[in-house]
């Protein structure tokens, strides 16, 4: 079964470059485990939410506005896509992840197939 790990980030906490992932032990140890095992199927890290743009649609308007579609204390960084046996398993590998024990959170969402 296919999962999408959303890896979420507290709104002022720190903000790793992919560069900065690539050297970081907890990072990489992850990664490495990840990869290759073959569970992780794909996956982007994500510019800040600072970068984002907000669409919305009223009527025949289209409205943007800068900034990240919700007011929250975290917001999403990146995002993983996983093949695993079951819901346990997914939830297993999202504990992991560096961001779920660095303060941040890892949310699970099955894909609709």
């Amino acid at each position: 079964m296919k999962y999408v790990l959303f890896i979420c980030t507290p709104v002022g906490g720190e903000e790793l470059s992919p560069e900065e992932i690539a050297k970081d032990p907890r990072f990489t140890s992850y990664i490495d485990e990840m990869r290759g095992s073959g569970v992780v199927k794909g996956g982007a890290r994500l510019r800040p939410s600072t970068d984002a743009t907000t669409v919305r649609v009223q009527g025949d308007e289209v409205l943007l506005s800068d900034g990240p579609f919700v007011e929250s204390k975290e917001y999403v960084a990146g995002f993983d896509i996983i093949e695993v046996a079951d819901l346990d398993e997914a939830l297993g590998i999202a504990s992991r992840h560096p961001a779920a024990l660095g303060g941040g959170s890892v949310e699970v969402r099955p894909v609709w197939e």
